[in-house]
């Protein structure tokens, strides 16, 4: 895939529902329907499947239910034997996780979902998620292929093809899914600006002050860090 590609369609994306697919739930399994709410709640979680994936601990969780459900949240595709764009992808991410310290696992969690069900078992991720020496609150997951595509719908992703040619596998979703708050940034920018990112949609977070490209430092601020 191109890159340049990847990042002229995420540059900028940050809006409430846009990140997630606003197409009807696929036909499937049960928790792949969803029903429309007219509360806040199920509104909420009208938005999202319930489908059932595995940690790389070998627990069953609900994706709505267990994982998204009133948290502040990262999620991410990937699939372990990739050797292009996702070590650099989950690289940012470890660096991410570093720099949020103890906020992950209690008030931020982080989620990478395999696009490659079949080969990453529980026991794969988990030996994956040591070598990177994951911390607790990012979770690595896997399920049966239809909810993995389902979810990939559910975030603007179409799984027709091969996966491996996705450009959503440089891309992290974020939310407050409580506030119905979502964006997207590019996975391979600097770390650095995936946290300003997430500092961004949260009420008590610093704001932009104007727009420039991610990657490069804020207008005034390279002129601070080069006077020491």
């Amino acid at each position: 895939m191109e890159r340049r590609d990847v990042f002229r369609g995420a540059l900028g994306l940050t809006l409430a529902g846009a990140t997630l697919a606003a197409s009807p739930a696929p036909s499937g399994t049960e928790g792949q329907q969803r029903v429309e709410g007219t509360t806040a709640e199920e509104r909420r979680r009208s938005r999202f499947l319930h489908v059932p994936l595995q940690t790389q601990d070998g627990r069953t969780v609900r994706f709505y239910d267990d994982l998204i459900k009133d948290k502040t949240v990262l999620v991410s595709f990937f699939y372990t034997s990739c050797t292009d764009d996702c070590p650099i992808a989950t690289a940012n991410l470890v660096q991410v996780q570093k720099a949020m310290g103890s906020r992950v696992g209690r008030d931020f969690f982080m989620y990478s979902i395999s696009v490659d069900p079949e080969h990453d078992t529980p026991a794969v991720l988990r030996e994956y998620a040591t070598r990177l020496g994951v911390k607790p609150g990012w979770l690595f997951l896997t399920g049966k292929l239809a909810d993995i595509e389902a979810l990939r719908r559910l975030f603007g992703d179409e799984p027709g093809g091969d996966f491996r040619n996705s450009q959503h596998l440089n891309l992290l979703a974020f939310g407050i899914e409580p506030l119905e708050r979502w964006g997207s940034c590019p996975s391979l920018i600097n770390p650095k600006w995936i946290v300003r990112y997430l500092s961004w949609i949260d009420p008590k977070g610093t704001r932009p002050t104007g727009w420039w490209p991610p990657g490069h430092a804020v207008p005034g601020e390279e002129q601070k860090s080069a006077g020491g």
